[in-house]
């Protein structure tokens, strides 16, 4: 008896075992995002601390996106060929071991060569977390289950502006990357609990393995031990995954999704590295300007969940396309309003819509590739976004030494969420694998 693994993990009712696929998808990702997010708090005072410029600024706090890049790329396709809790345990020991190193610098070089390597665990886990979600999560729960895990990113932010102002007065702006070194202790569990991609097993026979899982999945249900598990042919392993982005009709639309990602990443690593230092220009002190980035992190929060809500409710890429647009929108208005009441009304908006944003195309992305390429397009995608993030500290470290109106600078953030707008809108989303999967249980019931 053949039995497609995937149409009943599609078609499974959330459970234990999900639940604990989701806890380590939040987890790591919230400290994948207290990582991420630390130096953007931390930066007023290492410039202070290491006597540089903004513009020196912006590359430091670039070297870590570089790495990221590189991570996302090269990590994505390795969890989808040696397994993905091996892979995602190797990220965490990086991006913990060397943010930490980063706070035993002392000087501009050595502290972006140490990111650049928690960079590279830092981009790294965040391909196969979400093909491990997306892979397991019931369809009519997909796209919330995968944008709450990504809202562990925002809730790691939270965590830096709840304890970054305090640590970082008392103890300095080193006390903040010691910290990181903790998730190590979690490496062993990881190992342990995080289940195996079922393609991965199906390939090396581990039948087993596969029927403890699939137990697991759907516990109410009783197998013989003479059941032959299986994928569809789209979502079988396959040797050349960067190939297959660009087959089936995808160029296109792949193309159009790392647009949608560059633009994306642009605007959230823009606001990570100098919202700080852009409301310390509008003449608010350090402690009011860790309030912003607090509530910037918990609208992203509400905006990935919001988002995902809706993208299992409606259309995810129309969900999509008026998330990128409202970004620019919200991130214009932030220029223009002087009420501090009303501003961190628009602060709230401005992470909902551009972290949100990017966390619910996370989703679309795992969404849209099928299985035995999904680490692999989410890992290219988020890889070539980081093109953008990593121009984004840059540029606008320049434009902020440029000393221009404060209006322009949200404005220059902004102009990516126009462009992301019309990436999205250009996706064919009749070729997602979701769809795919839709229409083929459609037959079935025919």
């Amino acid at each position: 008896m053949r039995i497609d693994v995937h149409k009943l993990a599609d078609e499974a009712q959330f459970n234990r075992f999900h639940a604990l696929v989701l806890f380590w998808g939040v987890l790591i990702l919230v400290l994948d995002g207290y990582d991420l997010a630390v130096v953007g708090a931390a930066m007023p005072s290492i410039m202070k601390d290491m006597n540089v410029d903004a513009s020196q600024a912006g590359f430091m706090a670039s070297s870590a996106l570089f790495g990221m890049m590189i991570g996302s790329m090269t990590m994505g396709i390795l969890a989808d060929k040696i397994g993905r809790p091996l892979m995602i345990s190797l990220c965490v020991a990086l991006f913990s071991i060397f943010t930490a190193a980063a706070g035993l610098t002392s000087d501009p070089v050595t502290f972006s060569i140490t990111r650049f390597l928690a960079g590279l665990g830092i981009g790294g886990v965040v391909p196969g977390i979400t093909a491990q979600m997306a892979e397991f999560a019931p369809t009519k729960l997909r796209a919330r289950l995968v944008t709450i895990v990504f809202a562990g990113y925002s809730i790691g932010g939270i965590l830096v502006a709840l304890t970054g102002k305090q640590l970082i007065l008392e103890h300095g702006w080193q006390s903040v990357f010691f910290l990181a070194i903790t998730p190590i202790v979690l490496i062993p569990f990881i190992l342990k609990t995080m289940p195996e991609s079922l393609p991965t097993l199906i390939k090396k026979g581990r039948t087993e393995e596969i029927r403890k899982i699939v137990g697991k999945i759907l516990p109410e249900r009783q197998f013989t031990g003479k059941e032959e598990f299986v994928v569809p042919h789209e979502d079988e392993v396959t040797s050349a995954p960067v190939a297959h982005l660009f087959s089936d009709g995808r160029a296109f639309s792949t193309l159009m999704i790392w647009t949608a990602f560059f633009m994306g990443l642009f605007m959230v690593y823009a606001l990570s590295s100098w919202l700080t230092k852009l409301m310390a220009l509008a003449g608010y002190s350090l402690g009011s300007a860790l309030n912003f980035v607090l509530v910037f992190n918990i609208g992203a929060v509400c905006g990935a969940v919001g988002g995902g809500w809706l993208g299992d409710k409606y259309n995810i890429k129309h969900v999509l396309v008026v998330f990128y647009l409202l970004g620019a929108i919200s991130l214009t208005l932030m220029g223009f309003t002087h009420s501090t009441e009303l501003l961190f009304v628009v602060v709230f908006v401005v992470g909902a819509s551009t972290l949100g944003t990017q966390l619910l195309a996370y989703a679309y992305a795992g969404e849209f590739y099928p299985t035995s390429i999904r680490a692999t397009g989410v890992g290219f995608a988020s890889g070539v976004g980081r093109l953008g993030a990593i121009i984004a500290p840059v540029l606008i470290g320049f434009v902020v030494a440029m000393k221009l109106p404060l209006e322009q600078n949200f404005m220059v953030i902004g102009a990516a969420g126009v462009l992301g707008t019309l990436a999205v809108t250009l996706i064919n989303h009749r070729l997602s694998a979701s769809t795919h999967h839709y229409d083929a249980a459609k037959d079935e019931n025919v």
